[in-house]
């Protein structure tokens, strides 16, 4: 957990908030006028709201914008006490979202920032105006699975098997730049000290690593597959199929296949806008931000 008012030598120039409603102190942003609409941005593995510090500072010009930092991650707490899973992290979300009254949210979510708000808008369908994905998944399509995981996913079955997997996830404080890579973004030149410091911080200890550890495995063990099914049969799929949502996609991506994760989007939303970034790797936020902003202002206006 990251000192409140840390800003990376301003790199993070946005005031902290804190909701204790869900039995631990998360973290958020909420920057811009009260009354514009809300566009709210969603993090994934193993990253925080600093992934989204360009588009803070430019869509806050415009939109309400909020950034939650998910437990265990950033400046939020990483309680003990608390199962690190899918259905965790949306009802987290649910009572983040009552507790700020937010309403018709255009929501923007990259890695499980895709999964949360998927599931987050098949429970609250009335509350989801837009869905736009940056580098992830619904899986609610009957899209084949590639039989080949991929190189992150190789990699967190090979460690686990080899029981040194939350040595190295334990470690973030020093290998959180190897794991980045190995998930992998392009653009080199945003590395310095202050990149890094933000990215490691969150994590100076094994403690502090709870999410980041158990993340992969919800995946590699299919852990929210139950989650995901009772939302599926709860929800109107019809409903949110209606829901605009664009997608865009680093073509670089390491942890989940492009190409895979492109087809089950078109088929559920066959007319929907894609954009490839043929140069970017899973953390386009890192990659193209300012291609992504302009793309969710088009997005956003028009619907």
């Amino acid at each position: 957990m990251i000192e409140a008012k840390e800003n990376f030598n301003n790199t993070w120039p946005f005031n902290p908030n804190f909701f204790s409603g869900n039995g631990f102190k998360q973290h958020y942003v909420d920057e811009g006028k009260e009354n514009n609409k809300v566009i709210l941005c969603l993090h994934g593995e193993p990253t925080w709201g600093y992934i989204y510090r360009h588009f803070i500072r430019e869509l806050s010009k415009d939109f309400r914008v909020v950034v939650p930092d998910l437990m265990g991650f950033g400046k939020s707490e990483t309680p003990k006490n608390k199962e690190y899973s899918l259905k965790t992290h949306v009802e987290n979300l649910e009572n983040l979202v009552n507790y700020l009254e937010l309403k018709n949210i255009y929501f923007v979510g990259q890695d499980w920032g895709g999964p949360i708000l998927g599931a987050y808008t098949l429970r609250n369908l009335t509350n989801t105006k837009g869905m736009f994905l940056i580098n992830t998944i619904f899986g609610y399509s009957r899209t084949e699975k590639p039989k080949e995981l991929t190189p992150w996913f190789k990699w967190i079955k090979k460690n686990e098997e080899n029981g040194t997997l939350e040595v190295l996830l334990g470690e973030l404080n020093t290998t959180i730049l190897s794991i980045m890579k190995l998930l992998n973004f392009t653009n080199s030149s945003i590395i310095d000290d202050n990149w890094i410091e933000a990215y490691a911080s969150p994590f100076p200890n094994r403690d502090s690593c709870l999410g980041a550890i158990n993340f992969p495995l919800d995946v590699l063990h299919e852990r929210m597959v139950p989650f995901i099914i009772h939302c599926l049969k709860n929800g109107d799929m019809k409903s949110f199929l209606d829901i605009p949502s664009e997608l865009v996609y680093g073509m670089k991506d390491r942890a989940i296949d492009p190409d895979y994760a492109i087809k089950d989007f078109k088929a559920l939303y066959p007319n929907s806008k894609v954009t490839k970034l043929e140069n970017a790797g899973h953390f386009s936020q890192e990659d193209e931000p300012y291609k992504i902003i302009e793309l969710i202002k088009e997005f956003v206006s028009n619907n």
